[in-house]
């Protein structure tokens, strides 16, 4: 299974100037609020364009497509959600591998309910487009790797269970809290806010073994 960075297909090479890096992040913030209130199907570049106050050709000196621009806005967030891992092997080295999966839990419930709005249109897209179903798998694994790294160290010094898969695991966890938050605030299940994580959280610590 490939672990390097996710491929960034159908993205034109960013502005080089100023003016232009500034125009293209409007453009990007502009596409964010557009898919959030209209979609991704309905979305129109002329609403994006009209929304990021620009003329509707200087959109495709920045973006070749509709597609391009949602996988840039996606990238972002991805990037955003996944920047800090507190459970990775070199994050708080001092805490244990329940305080640090604890933490990480809470991080990625924080992230994801402040942007449920696009967590939502992230997953229908997910469903229609190969290539961005790909850009988000790159993420997924580059999240999987560190937090395997994590397991593995803790496997070697006898605090997780060893007979489990780190990558597997990893993976495993990680679609289970990501699979229960879309369900809690995309789908709208009645979900007990103040339980879900504290559940999560177990669940968790007994998938990995940990006393």
């Amino acid at each position: 299974m490939p672990r390097g960075r996710p491929a960034r297909k159908n993205t034109p090479t960013p502005p080089v100037t100023e003016r232009g890096a500034k125009t293209r992040a409007r453009l990007v913030s502009a596409a964010r609020e557009v898919f959030e209130t209209e979609g991704f199907i309905n979305a129109r570049i002329a609403s994006i364009a009209r929304a990021a106050k620009v003329a509707y050709g200087t959109f495709y000196s920045h973006f070749p497509s509709k597609e391009a621009i949602f996988m840039e806005v996606a990238s972002e967030l991805f990037e955003e959600m996944f920047r800090e891992d507190p459970a990775a092997e070199h994050q708080d080295p001092a805490k244990s591998p329940r305080e640090r999966l604890e933490r990480s839990n809470r991080i990625y419930y924080e992230n994801y309910k402040r942007n449920a709005a696009l967590m939502a249109i992230i997953e229908q897209v997910e469903q229609i487009d190969p290539d961005f179903r790909e850009l988000r798998n790159g993420h997924r694994r580059i999240n999987a790797a560190r937090s395997s790294a994590a397991i593995e160290h803790w496997q070697e010094q006898g605090l997780v269970s060893t007979k489990i898969d780190p990558w597997i695991a990893a993976f495993a966890i990680a679609s289970m809290v990501d699979r229960t938050l879309t369900l809690q605030f995309v789908v709208g299940e009645d979900i007990d806010d103040n339980e879900v994580l504290h559940t999560l959280n177990e669940l968790t610590i007994g998938a990995l073994g940990i006393a």
